[in-house]
């Protein structure tokens, strides 16, 4: 297949058109958000979607991310990354895989759905992982595009995926909420640097191949703003694959913990990858035949655990 995003490859960085739609479904009348809702998240890459989740299924959503960080000895061991220089776990990946409430959450019809509409495909999940940022420790997350990696170190060939972040805790301006630059979406960013082999062991802690060079986010965040997406738990912010993100470090003493799905379409399943010989592991991003997810209606805590 020809690489409609080459990467990684030229000494210089540069910005390429866009060749693949941003909102694949038309709007109608039945569509899971409203119209002004898919014409932002064409015009900027991202949506926030408030009080998703009643009160009783956020504490179900919390309790079971309690149990899980509190036990990771009980986890694939592979699939913790710690914190750069520390134990603190950082995140749990394939957590849909190791958690029925995880995995019903990842099928719920108000965030499968919506993954549907905007993708126009069935949908499955490329990466899943709980995200803990604790407080005073939790370090930053440097600016990425995220189809950057998953064209040139997964195979993901087009750009027909996106990440749903749902809130476990209180994202505020000072514990290093999830910053966007929205617009960016509309352009690929190529990065510069050949990529080491297994190169996902160092930048699941942090990402030093594949990350834009400063005059690039200079010239985008000039040209476009920075936001910040706060909310409560129960929110979820939607964003774009292409849409170039980041985090802060935390200093304050309030912990931030998400739930991370990124959901392809079946359509877009990964390939050999574009810029090196072997691809991620299977817990970073799921190979071979997809598991199509069928939405679920209702709350989560009645069919999470039948």
């Amino acid at each position: 297949m020809k690489d409609l995003y080459p990467s990684r490859h030229d000494s210089v960085a540069e910005f390429l058109p866009r060749l693949d739609p941003v909102v694949h479904s038309d709007w109608h009348q039945d569509s899971p958000i409203t119209r002004e809702q898919a014409e932002r998240f064409e015009r900027d890459g991202y949506l926030m979607l408030e009080d998703m989740f009643s009160d009783n299924e956020v504490m179900f959503l919390q309790n079971e991310a309690g149990k899980l960080l509190g036990d990771p000895d009980a986890l694939e061991a592979e699939t913790v990354i710690a914190e750069p220089g520390s134990k603190e776990v950082r995140s749990i990946f394939r957590i849909h895989a190791q958690s029925r409430v995880i995995a019903r959450l990842a099928a719920d019809r108000r965030l499968a759905g919506v993954a549907r509409f905007l993708l126009d495909d069935d949908v499955y999940i490329h990466q899943s992982r709980l995200n803990y940022k604790p407080g005073f420790q939790g370090k930053e997350f440097y600016w990425h595009s995220d189809f950057e990696t998953w064209h040139v170190e997964d195979g993901m060939p087009r750009m027909r995926a996106l990440s749903m972040s749902v809130l476990l805790a209180d994202n505020t301006p000072h514990n290093g909420p999830l910053m966007l630059i929205p617009g960016s979406h509309r352009q690929y960013l190529t990065c510069v640097g050949e990529t080491p082999q297994d190169h996902y062991r160092q930048s699941l802690k942090k990402q030093e191949y594949g990350v834009p060079d400063e005059d690039s986010l200079a010239e985008l965040a000039h040209r476009h703003g920075i936001v910040a997406p706060t909310g409560k738990p129960g929110s979820v912010v939607i964003f774009d694959c292409n849409i170039m993100h980041g985090s802060n470090g935390n200093i304050t003493p309030f912990p931030r913990a998400n739930a991370f799905l990124v959901y392809n379409a079946v359509s877009n399943r990964l390939i050999a990858p574009f810029g090196v010989d072997r691809p991620r592991p299977a817990f970073i991003a799921a190979r071979g035949e997809p598991d199509v997810i069928t939405p679920v209606s209702g709350p989560l805590m009645e069919e999470a655990l039948a």
